[in-house]
């Protein structure tokens, strides 16, 4: 009764979001006051209506409803309740669901904070991701219904697939979805000021926070995919280039350069087109991401379905929004003129440079993604583009971008003296030469990735701190600056966290590329080595049973200088119903360093192969990420970015359309 109850609401929602994306779109159109103000209520109703399919299909899979297809081939009986709960979106149809669910929890945001935008503006936005709404509701009820009954059903089900069944993975694709589809509406502000014909200092105050809010969630989604991935594969890496963590790793980048270029609309009434382009571009790459997941047109470990069917209609959609969005760009660039003027050297300027390194980051990665299918498609040659590419592709554009993102983030508006602001930064650069010349004079005979990393992330962090300090005058005593220090805006604080927090990465990968320390042996019972300083002794290989699994568990004593540090337990597990093998890697954290150990195959000869790694500053990687999002929450909390501070302003009256 729950299941047929969530699909009815399904339904229901999708009728609704097809009433909410023409109606208040005709009434804003001829000023009827009536039409216009239906698109908030129909927002709350669709996304009700929305959680509540969703709520029932959670139902289904915490009481192991095997009457439905979906839950059959992704749950057990035998499963714990955290991954029966999170199984819902461990596959394509279910995470598709999701997707939507966070369409219409935007739209709801929109229409709960929205009531201080302009009504136009608002019916607008409202309509347009509606029809977003409208667009996936047909895709999931027309090719991946999650509701789909099994004619006889089974006593139990095939159980999810062992590697979607821990903590890190199971909360990966909410936060990355939440980044995804939050992109959504950022363009449909866009397309919505396109329409009107307005594109000002407010609009830019009023896609902030949502342009925010998703580079926020894509960088805990990403940086919890890394992390799982580190420890999860039990090959010791955190990023491989693979084609779906670049489809998530685009819309970061676009999405970064969205965000700051919106500050430059908001501040300056300048980049007014380039800021929509982006916005656009933004969502496009989002859509990409869902294409690559689900089409099986490139080959991925982290690919949902293989489905060429799907693949078409995703492609469909995102044509179709696609030429929406840049048609209307392509017919109202006319009317974006900028209205601020600024020097060569400004903050205006430093943003311009910021977007340019940014954007042409993303089209690299993009280019690297699909070349392979180029290649087959119009070449017949199968080809892959692997790591080494992106490395040296990618990794100019970041060194450049850390090169001059404290300098920029100080320099003021509109006109600026570079040597004025340098010489503030003067304490800043020699610490981070310092810490490049130590780096450098530690290490023999390796490469240059080490220091120039760690002297990148001591700029950007010591510049952050910087601006912060000089943000208090450059007067008063010690005490007085500290109490300004206290009062000034989250917004402030959470910039310069989030630069941080970009330097703290930055050492982290640094780090573990050029100083990682590898070792690959047998071992057996009883034995000893040593890795990087430290000694590992196996001192057994044990069988242990899980809720779902068997395993085998290696017991090893960490010691260094004869003193115990740990005791590891490295795993290999089966999960019997999905007859598939997984590899659980053993981790003593430290805050300068991980010993990370990976349990093998058992040898002929005897002893069991173990892949240790020594992994220098491995968790600075992480907590940047975390600061970073850290960082956007700083800012989102900012009063002053809040979408209803906006209208406070008086607004310019609409340009009409030629």
């Amino acid at each position: 009764m729950i299941t047929e109850f969530g699909h009815f609401a399904l339904i229901l929602a999708f009728f609704v979001a097809l009433f909410q994306a023409v109606v208040p779109l005709v009434g804003a159109q001829r000023g009827w006051p009536g039409w216009m103000a239906t698109a908030a209520p129909a927002a709350a109703l669709q996304f009700l209506l929305t959680a509540a399919a969703f709520l029932a299909l959670m139902w289904a899979f915490v009481s192991s409803d095997f009457s439905l297809r979906l839950v059959v081939l992704n749950s057990h009986t035998a499963k714990p309740l955290l991954y029966k709960i999170t199984g819902v979106w461990g596959n394509h149809e279910g995470s598709m669901l999701l997707w939507v669910l966070i369409v219409t929890l935007f739209g709801f945001f929109a229409a709960w904070f929205g009531g201080a935008l302009p009504p136009t503006l608002r019916a607008r936005v409202l309509s347009i991701q509606a029809m977003i709404g409208a667009a996936f509701f047909g895709f999931i009820l027309f090719t991946s219904n999650p509701f789909l009954r099994v004619p006889v059903p089974p006593f139990d089900g095939q159980d999810l697939n062992p590697l979607l069944q821990d903590p890190g993975l199971a909360f990966h694709p909410p936060f990355l979805y939440l980044g995804y589809v939050g992109l959504s509406m950022s363009y449909s502000f866009a397309v919505a000021a396109l329409i009107e014909g307005r594109v000002d200092a407010a609009w830019g105050r009023w896609v902030r926070p949502y342009t925010l809010a998703s580079w926020m969630f894509l960088t805990v989604g990403i940086g919890l995919g890394s992390w799982w991935a580190y420890y999860e594969l039990g090959w010791g890496g955190f990023w491989f280039w693979d084609p779906v963590e670049n489809a998530s790793f685009m819309p970061w980048l676009i999405s970064a350069a969205l965000l700051h270029s919106a500050v430059v609309v908001e501040k300056r009434e300048t980049l007014k087109s380039w800021t929509i382009l982006l916005a656009i571009i933004a969502f496009g790459f989002s859509m990409i991401g869902a294409f690559i997941t689900r089409s099986g047109i490139i080959t991925s470990v982290h690919a949902f379905a293989t489905d060429p069917e799907r693949g078409v209609f995703l492609l469909g959609i995102l044509a179709a929004f696609m030429m929406l969005g840049l048609t209307l760009f392509a017919a109202r660039a006319g009317v974006m003129q900028a209205r601020g003027v600024f020097g060569l050297v400004s903050r205006e300027s430093a943003l311009i440079v910021n977007n340019i390194l940014l954007a042409v980051a993303a089209f690299v990665v993009f280019v690297g993604t699909i070349w392979p299918l180029i290649a087959e498609m119009f070449f017949d040659r199968k080809l892959s583009v692997g790591p080494p590419f992106f490395n040296l592709a990618f990794t100019p554009f970041m060194v450049t971008l850390g090169l001059i993102l404290p300098l920029g983030a100080m320099l003021p508006w509109k006109r600026a003296r570079v040597g004025r602001v340098a010489r503030r930064l003067v304490p800043a650069l020699t610490l981070a030469l310092a810490v490049g010349a130590l780096a450098f004079a530690m290490q023999t005979g390796r490469s240059a990735v080490g220091p120039v990393g760690l002297f990148l992330a001591a700029w950007l962090v010591a510049g952050s701190a910087t601006d912060l300090w000089m943000r208090t005058q450059s007067w008063g005593q010690v005490t007085e600056r500290l109490a300004r220090l206290r009062r000034l805006p989250r917004a402030d604080w959470g910039k310069s966290t989030a630069h941080a927090g970009l330097g703290v990465t930055m050492a982290g990968i640094a780090a573990m590329t050029a100083w990682q320390v590898e070792d690959i042996r047998v071992v057996r019972p009883g034995e000893s080595y040593e890795v990087a300083g430290y000694t590992l002794t196996l001192q057994a290989v044990r069988e242990a049973e899980g809720p779902n699994y068997t395993a085998t568990v290696a017991d090893l004593k960490l010691a260094r200088d004869g003193r115990q540090i740990a005791t590891m337990h490295p795993e290999k597990r089966i999960y019997p119903v999905a007859g598939m093998p997984t590899t659980e890697a053993a981790l003593d954290n430290g805050f300068l360093r991980d010993v990370y150990v990976a349990l093998g195959d058992p040898q002929a000869g005897g002893g069991w192969a173990m892949r240790t790694y020594y992994k220098p500053l491995a968790n600075w990687i992480w907590g940047g990420a975390i600061l970073m999002a850290l960082g956007g929450a700083l800012s989102l909390s900012d009063r002053r970015y809040r979408v209803a501070a906006g209208a406070r302003r008086v607004r310019a009256p609409a340009v009409p359309a030629e």
